[in-house]
């Protein structure tokens, strides 16, 4: 694939939603992310796809500011989030722009504290709402995530995967992000529990207008929750474009070998097996 061209910068300004370009990170001798440029317009849908070790959760640790990137930029409805925060109010703000929803709920959740006070600190950190404006809002996003006043007064542990997954977002939401960055977000769960999961989100960008970023190896997700596709294979974009154009027709060999990979009827385990010794040897 060429690389993609540079744009201005007083166009980049200008732009709405999220505008990544060039985005590189090395870990000593490790080149983790090479050059990776994509654009999630408002209340679009981007997957970001392909094996471990691709590049993909470095890629969105770097947009949430987990990780400074060695080179590019990240641009959020045209401001500069490459250099580090001045202070603790713009650190603040970026974290309410863009807010990230982990594989393990559990493991971002206080497990000795209630889930409407999980969500509530949330609003006590980011707003000025009083005591009783708080409660309001916790039950509000507690019933847009489909959880009752049973599960606000549980904690975590007394909830299914499901449940858990839901709180997280209920937090994600509770800043009112313009960016949600999903890392393997429905990985853990049942695939009928995925499937609910996955409505709630489509439901929630569409009523929200909200920006999905959504990190996973699974092209069936992808097929059902992203407008557009981004295949990463050590750190370098291999193919992007609409979601049905990549995983329809695709152009690249290597997202090939990822088609052939999923298992489905009919399904040759030996294609995928040659394509990955070939595309070793490639490498």
């Amino acid at each position: 694939m060429p690389p993609r061209r540079r744009r201005d910068h007083a166009v980049t300004a200008t732009m709405k939603g999220l505008v990544v370009e060039g985005l590189c990170k090395r870990y000593g001798n490790h080149t983790a992310v090479d050059g990776v440029s994509f654009t999630l317009g408002p209340g679009a849908s981007l997957a970001l796809v392909g094996e471990s070790g691709s590049g993909k959760t470095t890629t969105v640790r770097m947009l949430v500011g987990l990780e400074r990137p060695d080179a590019g930029t990240v641009h959020l409805d045209g401001r500069d989030r490459s250099a580090r925060a001045r202070n603790r109010t713009e650190r603040l703000a970026r974290a309410r722009e863009i807010q990230m929803v982990f594989q393990d709920p559990y493991l971002s959740l206080d497990p000795r504290v209630a889930v409407a006070d999980c969500v509530d600190e949330v609003l006590r950190l980011h707003t000025e709402l009083d005591a009783a404006a708080r409660r309001s809002r916790v039950a509000e996003l507690l019933e847009q995530v489909g959880l009752g006043a049973r599960e606000a007064t549980a904690l975590p542990r007394r909830l299914s995967g499901g449940q858990r997954q839901r709180v997280a977002i209920a937090r994600a939401l509770a800043v009112e992000p313009r960016v949600l960055v999903l890392d393997e977000a429905v990985a853990a769960l049942d695939v009928s529990i995925q499937a609910q999961i996955l409505d709630l989100l489509t439901t929630i960008r569409r009523e929200e207008g909200i920006g999905y970023l959504f990190v996973t190896h699974d092209l069936a997700v992808v097929r059902h929750i992203a407008d557009e596709v981004l295949v990463l294979k050590s750190g370098r974009v291999m193919e992007s474009g609409p979601t049905a154009q990549v995983l329809d027709a695709p152009e690249h060999p290597y997202t090939r070998l990822l088609l052939d990979s999923v298992p489905r009827r009919g399904w040759d385990p030996g294609r995928a097996v040659s394509g990955t010794e070939r595309s070793t040897d490639r490498h």
